[in-house]
């Protein structure tokens, strides 16, 4: 009775691949290592013709028996390079008929995608190429993505991150695994994948878009990484080795920001998280940058946000007084409150107009609000103390006044007479002056007589409508908050 193998890895070698034991040893102690496998999965395997997934297709069809796999191969096509397209096609769909894999072919419109989101034409390929792995392997049923990112590719990446300024998490760069993709050939080098192609005579396909310098991450692999290796010949092994140490680290502060983040939420929606400051302010800045990382990572709206931009926030938290706020791209806005901090991608409510009869009330739902208004004599009116700014400035001569009242928002054009200050103003000017959040000036209420702005409410009254020696009735407003 035979030997029966528990894992994979126990299984004996195919004698076909075995004067090149070394490699193929390194992708199993690779899958083993970061459990790519257990055994009997099926696998989609993204083919483009060139070294890395021709070497990754061959070696993983290698290892077919040992590891019980099913694999399928699937070309991306990214309309980018028509003369050459056909003949990768080709070229990929006669190797997968040698190695009886089946194969797939997809186009994606990278240019049009790149137009309709403004963004770089790479990052538009990179998630188009990844949408489309993922679309096809539900499609066919595959429980992993097999990419060929190498040694070499983790070198890069780690450079590109450190050139842009990214903290550790960029750091640590491409993962091993994420998800159901797996990149079996992360510790394997460029110089090895064509050897082995060579010495078992694989031919593939040079990308041309490869050897264009106008890329950041050719000019790292063509000009940049063979100056570096003068200084160290095991460069990319180095870089490799510290891209996982940054890893680890990554996973073990994982565990303590999950623990913080938990006691930090207030309330998060996809497009809005808000934490409590009270921890926040007084912890320590490494974790924080993680914890901030992190809620922006799960919060879909706020993705874009870069290192750079958490060192703002954290500037935010520790120096900045309750209703300062910050502006990041892509239009998310971070507003630090007496008791929390505010990151959020919604767009701010714009008032609507209502009208407002006196005495009446009306609820301003966008601003949170309630104005009341009543009509005083002047004597009565002068009885009452004003002690905030939502009532100081809210009284009229009720006889300057032409009913009914409008509520609205400002609009082109807007200006006024500032009590106090009696010149002409544009609202816009005002707004600057006082300091008015960009954000919040659309829901700032402004009262409307007839055609004339009385009152920019919390703010300043009219002084063309401001009681006077012949003041003999007064409209009164009140303003009531009704919502934190």
């Amino acid at each position: 009775m035979g030997r029966i193998y528990q894992t994979p890895e126990e299984r004996p070698m195919d004698l076909r691949i075995a004067p090149h034991q070394n490699l193929i040893n390194k992708v199993v102690a690779t899958i083993t290592r970061h459990s790519m496998l257990s055994g009997g999965e099926k696998i989609l395997v993204g083919l483009s013709g060139g070294p890395d997934s021709v070497c990754l297709l061959s070696v993983l069809s290698a290892l077919r028996e040992r590891f019980v796999l099913e694999i399928s191969a699937v070309y991306i096509d990214h309309e980018m390079r028509p003369n050459e397209t056909g003949k990768e096609i080709e070229f990929c769909r006669n190797l997968c008929q040698r190695l009886n894999v089946p194969f797939y072919t997809k186009a994606v419109n990278v240019k049009s995608y790149t137009r309709d989101r403004k963004m770089n034409m790479q990052e538009a390929a990179r998630q188009l190429r990844y949408r489309t792995l993922e679309e096809i392997s539900h499609d066919i049923g595959a429980d992993r993505i097999a990419l060929g990112h190498t040694a070499d590719d983790q070198a890069e990446t780690l450079l590109m991150r450190l050139f842009r300024g990214s903290g550790p998490t960029g750091l640590s760069g491409i993962p091993p695994v994420r998800k159901t993709i797996i990149r079996p050939l992360i510790d394997i080098g460029r110089e090895e994948i064509e050897k082995f192609l060579g010495d078992e005579k694989t031919e593939h396909i040079t990308d041309s878009s490869n050897l264009k310098k106008s890329y950041l991450r050719n000019k790292i692999r063509l000009s940049l990484i063979p100056t570096l290796k003068e200084y160290n010949p095991d460069l990319i092994d180095t870089l490799s080795k510290t891209a996982a140490i940054f890893r680890d680290e990554e996973r073990y502060f994982e565990t303590i920001v999950t623990k913080a983040l938990m006691k930090l939420i207030s309330r998060k929606t996809d497009s809005r998280i808000e934490l409590f400051l009270a921890p926040l302010e007084i912890m320590d800045k490494a974790i924080m940058r993680k914890v901030l990382r992190r809620a922006v990572d799960e919060t879909k709206g706020l993705r874009g946000i870069s290192f750079i931009h958490i060192e703002d926030i954290i500037d935010l938290i520790k120096s900045g007084d309750s209703g300062d706020r910050i502006y990041l791209p892509k239009g998310i806005r971070v507003i630090k409150e007496y008791s929390i901090v505010i990151l959020t991608s919604e767009l701010p409510a714009t008032l609507g107009s209502y009208s407002l009869s006196v005495p009446g009330e009306v609820i301003l739902k966008e601003a949170g609000i309630l104005i009341k208004s009543s009509l005083n004599t002047r004597s009565e009116s002068q009885a009452r103390e004003d002690n905030d700014r939502w009532t100081a400035s809210g009284i009229f001569d009720a006889d300057k006044l032409k009913y009914p009242l409008v509520v609205r928002r400002r609009k082109d054009g807007d200006f006024f007479y500032p009590a106090g200050f009696g010149k002409r103003k544009k609202i816009q000017d005002f707004f600057v002056d006082e300091k008015v959040p960009r954000d919040e000036r659309d829901r700032v209420p402004l009262v409307i007589s007839g055609n004339d702005i009385i009152w920019v409410v919390g703010y300043r009254g009219d002084q063309r409508f401001k009681v006077g020696e012949g003041t003999e009735k007064v409209v009164r407003f009140e303003v009531k908050k009704i919502r934190d």
